[in-house]
């Protein structure tokens, strides 16, 4: 399915998304603290645009991995002491903290986490939950699973007015990302409108593990606003892997994408509905696993589809 120099554009991207992710040395003798409230400016990392944004309708279905031991006691995007034994993730766009509800879209598992660093960078994946999360939602052995990522609004916005008054709010606040860019970049609930292009923002410090802001003093949170590491089992069908590289309210647009990605395989265009609003989606797949997900997702960043992305369906 694949050129060689897509095969090739595999590797530099897997490359650049790990060089994306160091940070300074652990300090065993920092207090842990909450850390202060942040959503960010736009940056990008391997090619692909981040829009931090406050969204308490975040729904979205995608890939999970997790991380420990190489970032435990470093500090997250938002000032705290990372413990890959906490309830915690990192997620690229939303704000820090915030709480989500994360399913295990293979055996059914569900549990709440709190946003507190920026991650993953690899494209393809939609959550980077802590080790201790990976061990609840059942996938710590495999590394990656198949998950549904939901925002609980009440709780996140606790969360937000608890740090907003106990520290010190972020400079770079979402009112400082020009109006339209949201809209047109970051991703909604399972759909994303794709818009015109426009030039790429430069790399920003926005993305954790390089960030080393200075702690602060713990500020008491709400109980009803954390994780309570309670694991509940629901039930889950059988689901595929697909690359969604756009949706749009007007079929034409999909068409003429549709007609751009027979190169990468056979598209397909369906109509669906986000919020009252027609789209047309357009998607590669049913594809064979992980592997063959990432390996198409590569190729379409690197060949000038950035905002192609791995859904679950």
């Amino acid at each position: 399915m694949l050129s060689g120099l897509a095969r090739l554009a595999v590797v530099g991207l897997l490359a650049a998304a790990l060089a994306a992710c160091s940070s300074g040395d652990p300090d065993p003798d920092r207090v842990p603290t909450q850390g202060y409230y942040k959503v960010g400016q736009p940056y990008v990392i391997s090619g692909v645009r981040y829009v931090p944004r406050v969204d308490y309708d975040y729904d979205e279905t995608g890939i999970a991995s997790w991380y420990g031991p190489g970032f435990h006691g470093r500090l997250t995007a938002n000032g705290e002491i990372y413990d890959q034994y906490a309830l915690t993730a990192a997620h690229p766009t939303l704000p820090m903290p915030s709480l989500v509800r994360v399913t295990n879209l293979e055996n059914g598992k569900v549990l709440d986490l709190r946003i507190n660093d920026r991650g993953p960078f690899k494209p393809g994946r939609i959550i980077d939950v802590s080790k201790r999360g990976a061990e609840l939602l059942g996938f710590l052995g495999q590394g990656i699973a198949k998950v549904r990522v939901q925002v609980l609004e009440q709780e996140s916005r606790e969360l937000a007015a608890l740090a907003r008054g106990g520290t010190i709010a972020e400079s770079g606040d979402i009112a400082r990302i020009p109006p339209g860019e949201v809209d047109q970049f970051v991703a909604a609930p399972f759909e994303s409108v794709a818009a015109e292009p426009i030039a790429p923002a430069p790399i920003s410090p926005e993305p954790s593990r390089t960030a080393s802001p200075q702690a602060l003093a713990p500020t008491p949170l709400a109980s009803s606003s954390q994780p309570s590491g309670q694991v509940t089992q629901v039930a889950v069908a059988p689901s595929d892997l697909f690359i969604q590289a756009g949706a749009f309210s007007q079929q034409t647009n999909a068409l003429n994408l549709a007609q751009r990605l027979t190169p990468y395989g056979s598209p397909s265009i369906s109509e669906t509905s986000v919020g009252g609003q027609r789209l047309w989606r357009v998607r590669l797949g049913p594809l064979r696993d992980v592997a063959e997900a990432d390996a198409v997702l590569a190729a379409l960043i690197y060949d000038g589809f950035p905002q192609s992305r791995v859904v679950v369906d």
